[in-house]
């Protein structure tokens, strides 16, 4: 290891092997069994007899908790996970739907539609009624459109931030029950499915369709 990787550590990534400079541990073994407070070099013989690396897991406590492990699998797999979940964030959009307090039931019903549809494609859906006038003195009327929405869309998400007031406006942010990734394999299945009723080729799918 460079001496200069000393003299700086990574903040976010734990000190291995020849970095743990100190004198005692506290050893966890590979599968989570305790070992109990050993000498650093008897814990560095074992992570070398075991074909692992010594981890430092818990720095700040007295001794220092180390576990044995493949950190290079470790690292892989963690990263492998945070792309995964940097991945669903960024695909995961918050669309708007305005809803008038008055509004007719041709124009609810057009609007829940919107809603379903946002919410079938992963994504989530931030309800906003725009009050006028004196209908700023009815909130109550607000909140019961709002759960009404609601209460019609929950096959297809739930609410996550219940409706209130923001000036003018009353909000409330629905989320999705499908994961992105989900919903675009059931949206691909599904024309799929259409093209087949038409008698066209499916789309090739690439794989089975137990992979999520």
């Amino acid at each position: 290891m460079a001496d200069h990787q000393n003299r700086r550590p990574h903040i976010s990534e734990p000190r291995i092997n020849e970095r743990i400079r100190v004198p005692e541990v506290r050893l966890v073994g590979p599968s989570g069994e305790q070992v109990g407070v050993v000498r650093v070099e008897d814990a560095l013989r074992l992570a070398a007899e075991a074909d692992l690396d010594l981890v430092e897991v818990a720095p700040d406590a007295r001794p220092p908790v180390c576990k044995l492990m493949d950190y290079g699998k470790f690292k892989y797999e963690s990263a492998m996970k945070a792309r995964d979940s940097r991945r669903n964030q960024a695909n995961t959009q918050l669309k708007e739907i305005r809803f008038r307090l008055k509004i007719d039931k041709h124009d609810f019903e057009t609007k829940k539609g919107h809603v379903i549809r946002f919410l079938e494609g992963g994504d989530k859906v931030k309800v906003m009624i725009m009050f006028r006038g004196r209908e700023q003195s009815r909130p109550e009327m607000g909140i019961r459109l709002l759960q009404r929405l609601a209460s019609e869309v929950t096959e297809y998400g739930s609410v996550e931030s219940q409706p209130r007031l923001d000036g003018r406006n009353m909000t409330m942010v629905i989320g999705p029950l499908k994961k992105k990734t989900q919903a675009r394999s059931d949206q691909r299945r599904k024309r799929d499915a259409e093209r087949a009723a038409r008698g066209e080729t499916a789309e090739p799918t690439g794989g089975s369709e137990e992979g999520k």
